[in-house]
Formats: C-alpha cells, structure tokens, sequence
C-alpha cells in the first residue's frame, strides 16, 4: 500500500514530499530517512520505483511504502539507549534507519521467518557500513538479525523498549506482542487492519492509538516440528561492549565534537546543515493503490493528511529554476570530516582504520 504522497527523483525528494504531507514530523525521523538511500534496499533491476510511495515485493524480500515506515518511525518515539525489536526484520531497511537514533549504546533485533532474506539484509547492512557516509555522522547500533518465527520467541527473551511488527497481528497474539515490551515501552503493529500503537503504562495498564488504516499481509502461523515441538526463537544475547571498542566509541565522539567546533568558529553557527540545491515543488495529489502480497490483492486508498490544491507560482518558480545556471543546481560532494580528521592523525596506519571500522573510502 502506499501512494499518499508524490514520487521523488531521489531520496531526499521523496523525504521532501513526506515532510510537506505531515508523515515526518520531527527531526531524528527526518535525519534517518534522509541518511539511508532506500533505493539501496531494492534489487538493481527495481531501483526506478525506488523513490515512489509504494509497497514493493520481489520472492520473500518485501518493503513497506514510505508513509508507512514514516508513521512507524514516529509512533516509536525512539530514544538513544532504548532497546528494539522488529518483528519481520525483512531487508533491514527500517532497522538500520532505527540504529542511527539508538546510538551506540543501544540494543537493535530483529526476527525475519526466511533465511535468504537475512542473508539479503546481512549484505545490505554491510554495504551500508562500509560505503555510506552517513555511518560517520551518527553512533550506530548495528541491527543484529535471527531467523524464525516471531511467534515462537524463547519464554525466557528479554523484554524491549521499543517492538514493531511487519505483519498483520491476528486479535488472539495481542497479549504475545504486548508481553514483549518493558514498563514505559512501545509497541507499534498492524493489528485489525488499523496500524496500533500501544503503550505499556503500568505492569497491567495500556494505552492504545489508531493510527492509520493499512493492509498487511497477516502473521505466519508456527509450524510444528516432526517431533510435535515448537521451534523457539533465541534472540541475541545483551551483549557487554569491550573496552577496547568503547575507546573507539569515545575517540570518534571527541573528534566529532573538535569538528564541531570548528565549524562553529568557522560559520558562526555549527548546526546550519550543507544547503541542498533548489528542488520543484511538487502538489501533493491522492493516489490508489492496489498492492500484490503472494496470491493475494488488497486494494487501499490513503488521503493526504493535508490537500493542497493550489498551483500558484508554480509557474513562477519553474521559471526562477530555468533561469539558474547548472553550476548553481548541482549539489556539492559531501566531505566526510571525520574520516579526513582521523586520517591526518599521528597515529599508525592499523590503529587509524580501526578507528574507522575498516570501511572503504567512499568515491
């Protein structure tokens, strides 16, 4: 499902448009959606759809429209230090985005039923890492996914702050899902055909939100082994950081901080971010959807929280981006300060790619 907003050329014109449409609403969501292409999570043959806001899926590998993952994202409330677990981890693409706001002292899970789409999400999480720029600007709590059955988590798992599921919750699994969450957490599911947020406000009290009217795909039922026994779902264990890694943690926030700095005796002010070059502005328009899961069809139509109508200046500010010469309308390179910072120290090369995770330079 999905079509509530327009399509974007790229990214950072689809954030644009879920911006304008009231999907993104605070900042954190916005910085996340904006550091982590989502073109990058679709097979090669797939990418011009990318930046539409539609559901897409190709075998097991699936990825919900973007006003849906904005709405998630939001409803979360995420936190640095919270702990999550995502239900249907599927390409990783929501987990990786949530690991940019839980920071490095944060707990990230996630529970996918097929094992070529973790492998699928292994791989795109390690391209992440390693290629993209926007693993330096953030302390990032790396996802870590298992395969099974969400259904069947082992009795004794940790609670969390922070769950969300990627299916179509059945009324009977409410108290399963609701047990998962910690005193004070959240937990955000498509339950009845209504996107939920539920909020554990005591041991036995909760708080419950309709958010939006969706289409899912419902929950896989466990299927029981030839011995007649469940197949329980062990989750990563709470892992200790070593010393050693918290130095590395400490080191690249000292650096980030001088960066800072500087920046701020530079330009007076270090929170102004790079400006981005003029982008069209693009009228919001209502759109159906019909959305293909396995043999199934849902058909679903979303209005925009907001109808905008009107196209005056449009017309204008074509013009105004026409008469801009093309040295004005290309964006300029991002530098990544912190690799360049790193890499100017007087230290020994091995110690200096540590501290930057081994990851590739980025062309």
């Amino acid at each position: 499902m999905g079509g509530a907003v327009s399509a974007g050329e790229d990214n950072d014109e689809l954030i644009d448009n879920l911006k304008e449409a009231q999907y993104i609403r605070t900042e954190l969501v916005e910085q996340a959606f904006r550091a982590i292409d989502r073109a990058d999570y679709y097979l090669e043959e797939f990418k011009e759809n990318a930046y539409k806001d539609l559901a897409w899926k190709h075998g097991n590998i699936h990825l919900s429209a973007p006003c849906i993952y904005s709405e998630v994202m939001e409803a979360l409330d995420l936190q640095p230090g919270l702990s999550f677990l995502n239900l249907g981890s599927g390409t990783g693409y929501l987990s990786s985005m949530v690991g940019l706001i839980l920071g490095p002292f944060g707990v990230n899970h996630g529970v996918e039923l097929h094992p070529d789409v973790i492998e699928y999400a292994k791989q795109k999480l390690d391209f992440f890492i390693r290629t993209s720029d926007s693993f330096d600007k953030f302390d990032f709590c790396e996802p870590s996914f298992v395969p099974g059955n969400c259904l069947e988590l082992s009795p004794d798992c940790s609670q969390y702050d922070r769950v969300y599921c990627g299916a179509g919750v059945q009324k009977e699994h409410e108290d399963y899902m609701k047990s998962l969450l910690k005193v004070g957490g959240i937990l955000v599911m498509p339950l009845e055909e209504k996107l939920t947020k539920i909020t554990r406000t005591g041991p036995s009290a909760w708080e419950t939100k309709k958010i939006l009217a969706v289409s899912f795909a419902p929950l896989v039922q466990p299927r029981r082994s030839e011995s007649g026994k469940s197949r329980l779902v062990q989750l990563p264990p709470l892992a200790v950081r070593s010393l050693q890694d918290l130095a590395r943690i400490a080191i690249r926030g000292a650096i980030k901080k001088v960066i800072h700095q500087e920046a701020v005796s530079r330009n007076g002010d270090g929170l102004k971010a790079t400006p981005r070059f003029k982008r069209r502005r693009v009228r919001r328009r209502r759109m159906e959807t019909i959305v293909f899961l396995d043999k199934e069809v849902f058909a679903s139509r979303i209005s925009n929280p907001s109808e905008d109508n009107s196209c005056e200046g449009l017309g204008e500010e074509q013009r105004e981006e026409d008469e801009q010469s093309p040295a004005e309308m290309k964006p300029e390179p991002p530098v990544n300060f912190l690799r360049e910072k790193v890499l100017s120290l007087p230290l020994p090369d091995p110690l200096k790619y540590y501290l930057l995770y081994y990851r590739d330079k980025v062309l």
